[in-house]
């Protein structure tokens, strides 16, 4: 159980430092582990949830379904990341959580992560700032939805999801695991299938990014970068995992 929580320390050690005494902490919190079919929901919209999910395997995202069926994606969260921590103080779901691939997700009582907090305030400190972090990047999604190019807001997500994979260890220097479809990247970035797969097309003939079956390879970070407007302080990461 110890190991599957390395994902979460991993991610917090990112954008702060633990002490051994706090890294323990996370290590020993209580956890139910439960497989998830991929297109299930983990938790729904309207719901009242007494558990935080932390994603140990898959891919998990964050979704509104409007009155005529149409699905706008919010976020995408790789391993490591507790995308309803929210939970904790929100008490009922205005959003759906669902897994996008066969995801193994961590469930952690809200009273287990109270005490936590109790017993380590500077954790729930750092829990506080991951989830600033989170507002931050809804920030920046909002900038790309309402103002960027297609081409830019396709690579926006790719330059954003590659740090944040490496941030846990889900990336090499080139490489990461971004398992999303077509449509799905369609959903998050207001754009059409068909759109989507012409950017793609356009990014991979300009020597910059291939996406295929679930992987993602970039060609030319800093080709990328300068095509996404990307710049990321908005991640607040720790300088040790950001790309030189």
């Amino acid at each position: 159980m110890g190991t599957e929580k390395q994902r979460l320390v991993r991610r917090l050690e990112s954008i702060a430092e633990i002490s051994e005494v706090e890294r323990q902490a996370l290590i020993e919190l209580p956890m139910t582990v439960r497989d998830v079919q991929k297109g299930a929901d983990i938790v729904r919209e309207g719901d009242r949830p007494s558990e935080c999910c932390l994603v140990l395997e898959g891919f998990v995202c964050r979704y509104k379904i409007l009155a005529e069926g149409k699905r706008q994606i919010l976020s995408f969260h790789p391993p490591g990341d507790i995308p309803d921590l929210q939970s904790l103080h929100l008490k009922t779901m205005d959003h759906s959580l669902g897994a996008l691939t066969p995801t193994r997700a961590g469930f952690i009582a809200h009273s287990a992560m109270a005490n936590l907090i109790d017993r380590h305030p500077r954790l729930g400190a750092l829990f506080w700032r991951e989830t600033l972090i989170d507002a931050a990047i809804f920030r920046e999604w909002m900038v790309g939805l309402g103002r960027q190019t297609a081409i830019q807001r396709v690579a926006h997500v790719i330059c954003e999801m590659a740090m944040r994979c490496r941030a846990v260890g889900l990336a090499d220097e080139r490489s990461f695991v971004l398992p999303v479809t077509q449509t799905e990247l369609g959903d998050a970035l207001g754009l059409s299938t068909v759109h989507v797969n012409r950017v793609l097309r356009e990014l991979r003939e300009a020597d910059l990014a291939v996406m295929r079956t679930g992987t993602v390879t970039v060609l030319d970070w800093e080709g990328l970068r300068q095509m996404a407007e990307f710049d990321p302080g908005y991640l607040h990461l720790r300088e040790e995992v950001q790309p030189r």
